[in-house]
């Protein structure tokens, strides 16, 4: 993204000195889907793309924001207790008091910010958006706040003052992402550690679907409500600690769709560990296999796919790509791809054209580079 558009738009918005640069990353996963707020492990990384701000105190109780990509513009006093009605703008405005709740003297500030993080394609632009004005009012406020602290006040906006119960997974990983480094996370006890990623013969692509269906109510809550009913018949805190055996002992005391989405869960988590020795070997091939057993629990058990993405996995499969499988919450956005270098351009090109015919609408295939979390830039 254009840094130079950011700090024009800033000047004639705002005028004056400039502000600082913050910048905060979105997101893929490799695997691990749909198991952080299960207590279970995921295996994000990083990326080059996400949202970068321009960022300055002004003296008074007001924050002044204007969103480029949007073209929308926002003012709202830092000490009202409603926040503005825009959900885009109520990210920043649930940082900012949570920040002053964590003892951050957080005061009214200026902002213009862009992103290249494609919206809804499941690389977590909102987690980008909150840990850069997370980061940014840490600095600028003199707080002391340590990263995990921040990746919790941005997982703590979404639940409070977006609606949506997500896990720890994107913030913790746009605060903590490494170039050229995956991480896996424990979401129950916070620990997590680094895996080299930079093979030789293998690249990353997302081939985004370019289409979000809209679903009455919201499915990602009520997958974790069936997730959360099933931990509770098995006395246990959460499907992190569920065996199969344990999951067979109840099969007949929850509802058949509740036992579905456990039994995604419980294999789910087997799947990361998986990956975990696999890479540990340099075994690619076997990272590929758990990415498709993944895909089709999702699209099966948990249902969370939708025909645009499964056909997407269907043509990865048919022109040999290693692994592949849908990327985030679901219902639409991206599938991630592990394809071999000389498979690569083979594979963008042709799954362009077929998605095409098939369905009258352009993917986007999107190349990925494992990058650096959350800064000041």
């Amino acid at each position: 993204m254009n840094r130079n558009i950011i700090h024009q738009h800033f000047l004639e918005r705002f005028g004056g000195a400039e502000g600082s640069l913050y910048f905060a990353p979105g997101r893929i996963n490799l695997i691990g889907e749909h198991t952080d707020y299960n207590g279970g492990f995921v295996f994000p990384g990083a990326v080059a793309q996400g949202i970068v701000a321009e960022v300055r105190p002004n003296g008074t109780r007001w924050v002044r924001a204007y969103a480029v990509d949007l073209r929308h513009y926002c003012e709202f006093d830092i000490d009202d207790d409603q926040g503005p009605e825009s959900v885009h703008f109520r990210y920043i405005y649930g940082v900012a008091r949570l920040m002053m709740a964590n003892g951050v003297a957080v005061g009214g500030f200026d902002a213009v910010y862009a992103g290249d993080v494609p919206q809804g394609a499941g690389m977590s632009s909102s987690a980008a958006l909150e840990c850069c004005f997370a980061v940014a009012l840490n600095d600028l406020f003199h707080g002391t706040l340590a990263p995990m602290q921040l990746a919790l006040i941005g997982q703590a906006t979404e639940h409070q003052f977006v609606g949506v119960n997500c896990g720890i997974m994107d913030q913790f990983v746009s605060m903590h992402g490494r170039a050229n480094r995956l991480v896996r996370l424990d979401c129950r006890s916070g620990e997590f550690e680094y895996f080299p990623w930079s093979p030789a013969d293998y690249r990353l692509v997302l081939v985004n679907s370019c289409v979000r269906h809209e679903l009455v109510g919201s499915p990602y809550n009520d997958r974790r409500n069936s997730c959360e009913r099933v931990a509770k018949q098995l006395g246990i805190e959460t499907l992190r600690d569920c065996t199969w055996d344990m999951l067979e002992s109840v099969r007949d005391s929850i509802s058949a769709e509740d036992y579905r989405r456990a039994r995604f869960v419980v294999g789910e988590v087997e799947r990361v560990m998986k990956v975990s020795e696999a890479l540990q070997r340099g075994d690619y091939e076997t990272v590929g296999q758990q990415m498709y057993l993944t895909h089709e629990g999702l699209s099966k058990d948990y249902e969370v796919s939708c025909p645009e993405i499964d056909f997407l996995v269907g043509e990865a499969r048919r022109l040999g790509v290693t692994g592949s499988r849908i990327m985030g919450g679901g219902f639409g956005g991206c599938t991630i791809n592990l394809v071999k270098n000389e498979n690569y351009d083979t594979f963008v090109a042709q799954v362009a054209q077929t998605y095409k015919a098939q369905f009258g609408v352009e993917c986007q295939a999107i190349p990925v580079v494992i990058g650096d979390g959350a800064r000041k830039l």
